[in-house]
């Protein structure tokens, strides 16, 4: 890998790092937990059908991370305030993947404090390619 790549790598996630930190704190949803649509009841309910949030703090949230990720995410969705599910465009490059994960789990975590977290990373196909879980107690990431 060469300076310009591995540049262009380090500069990517730092940007989305400070966009997500910044806007996080200044536009955080509030946190009621009204339920927009039920969950485990739809199993079969098709993808373009899924609400970004089951309350209103996570359909919030997954609008704003749509907002924000600057054309590197297509679609979000919170479900129960503790998993968060994002489609990346094919923009996102396969080494990209895990820090955008990252910098997503700290979002979260700001917007959804004092619990385990999980965040679904999907490819443009809708194909899980990484979970990472938070763990509150150890305030660590770990990747799947």
């Amino acid at each position: 890998m060469n300076l310009f790549e591995r540049s262009h790598k380090i500069l990517t996630a730092l940007a989305l790092v400070l966009v997500l930190t910044i806007t996080t704190s200044c536009a955080a949803p509030n946190q009621t937990s009204r339920t927009n649509a039920p969950t485990g009841a739809n199993s079969g309910v098709n993808y373009a059908q899924l609400e970004r949030g089951n309350s209103s703090a996570g359909q919030e949230f997954g609008d704003w991370v749509v907002q924000t990720a600057q054309g590197l995410v297509s679609d979000a969705y919170v479900r129960d305030n503790n998993k968060l599910g994002v489609v990346i465009t094919p923009q996102v490059r396969p080494n990209e993947v895990q820090p955008l994960a990252k910098s997503l789990v700290q979002g979260f975590r700001q917007n959804f404090p004092n619990q385990d977290l999980k965040v679904l990373m999907y490819a443009p196909d809708k194909q899980l390619i990484l979970t990472a879980n938070y763990d509150h107690q150890s305030k660590q990431v770990s990747y799947q």
